[in-house]
């Protein structure tokens, strides 16, 4: 579905991701897992052409025979949304403060599909309902939704168009564990829904444990170790994996019945 290679981003001064190389299958859910500031974040917006103007990706992401890299401004617009989908940790800054939860669904599919006004608002509060959320949501503006609400919302936009590939960044960092908890579930239903892959880029392996298939483990820009979830969290290979996996409490007992028997 998905292949990185060999990527890397530059910055003035230094090389914060480092000649990676992954690949995320059709369905899947792949996690990228790493503590603050490992470059997991910055491969994420690498492959959406997100980055930040001093920044420079190099490199190969080849999506549907197309090097994501090589993409004009225009031609990444229309993939973006409509194929390759993300959900951010810093879902308020997702949303315009002055504009009504409707009229971010209207501007986001007046961008890629061409329906009525009134299929556009029907397929939105179908959206929020799929998601939990009653069809008045449609009608407030941000600020008047909890976190919870406001993330909920994101993930249906995000799914709206049943993209290939969604990349949820620490979509549950800013959440309490309940909210967190709530949305991961939904996340995994919809996956299963949709068919789409996901990745899933996070710190927290309790998470990954649960949902994911595979396990990509970054360091200082570098991938150190990938392949799949039980080998890896079971088995590591590498001291900073084990590391990671001893600093999380509930995975410090990595006995192949504590992990496989909750894995899901």
């Amino acid at each position: 579905m998905l292949t990185v290679n060999h990527l890397s981003v530059i910055g003035k001064q230094n090389r914060i991701v480092k000649d990676i190389s992954l690949d995320i299958h059709k369905g899947e859910w792949f996690a990228l897992v790493g503590q603050s500031g490992s470059g997991k974040s910055m491969t994420a917006m690498a492959i959406g052409q997100l980055l930040a103007p001093n920044l420079q990706a190099k490199g190969e992401i080849w999506y549907q025979e197309k090097n994501l890299l090589t993409l004009s401004s225009s031609e990444m617009r229309k993939i973006r949304g409509k194929h390759l989908a993300y959900i951010f940790q810093d879902y308020q800054g997702s949303f315009t403060p002055f504009l009504t939860i409707g009229q971010h669904f209207e501007e986001y599919q007046r961008t890629h599909l061409k329906l009525s006004k009134k299929a556009r608002r029907q397929q939105a509060v179908e959206a929020l309902i799929s998601v939990g959320l009653y069809e008045d949501i449609y009608r407030r503006y941000p600020f008047q939704l909890s976190g919870g609400q406001l993330q909920r919302v994101s993930i249906s936009i995000a799914l709206l168009l049943k993209p290939d590939i969604l990349i949820a960044d620490e979509p549950t960092t800013a959440l309490d564990s309940v909210s967190s908890f709530k949305v991961l579930q939904l996340l995994s239903r919809l996956q299963v829904e949709t068919g789409c892959a996901i990745l899933f880029i996070t710190h927290d392996l309790r998470h990954v444990k649960k949902y994911a298939k595979r396990i990509a483990v970054m360091k200082e820009g570098v991938i150190i170790e990938t392949g799949d979830k039980n080998q890896v969290l079971n088995h590591p290979q590498h001291a900073y994996t084990d590391k990671l996996i001893q600093s999380s409490p509930s995975l410090r007992s990595r006995s192949p019945l504590t992990l496989e028997g909750v894995s899901g």
